[in-house]
């Protein structure tokens, strides 16, 4: 996994004078740690990044691309998902609840056992599924 992380590390600095808002100490934390609890992580770019078992409880994570992350687990209560890319996530057990999932992008995304308790989905509504 650090070896998958450290590539995106690499990656979002590069993209980071143009298009990422990331705090680069934030996204070092998360590498390092699998942690990185109300962390600035918005525009981020994490494609098939392996975040299972994370904490990324109240993280802003806005407009990242998380195309094909794998988030299994991952405690993601009160995160900032708002319009992010999770196409092809797997969610599976993830903690979702109180998440803003606003225009995010779920297609194809694996939810099994997913928590959505008082959650914003991606068309506006509040889903209490798991509370």
């Amino acid at each position: 996994m650090k070896q998958t992380l450290t590539a995106l590390t690499i990656v979002a600095t590069m993209f980071a004078s143009s298009a990422s808002a990331a705090d680069p100490d934030d996204l070092q934390r998360l590498v390092d740690t699998n942690s990185c609890v109300e962390c600035n992580l918005a525009i981020t770019f994490l494609i098939a990044a392996d975040l299972s078992d994370a904490d990324l409880s109240r993280a802003n994570l806005r407009g990242s691309d998380l195309y094909s992350a794998v988030l299994s687990n991952a405690d993601m209560s009160r995160a900032d998902l708002h319009g992010a890319d999770l196409f092809g996530a797997n969610l599976s057990g993830a903690d979702l609840s109180g998440a803003n999932l606003k225009d995010a992008n779920l297609s194809y995304a694996y939810m099994n056992g997913a928590i959505l308790c008082n959650t914003i989905m991606p068309d506006g509504s509040v889903i209490y599924s798991g509370c």
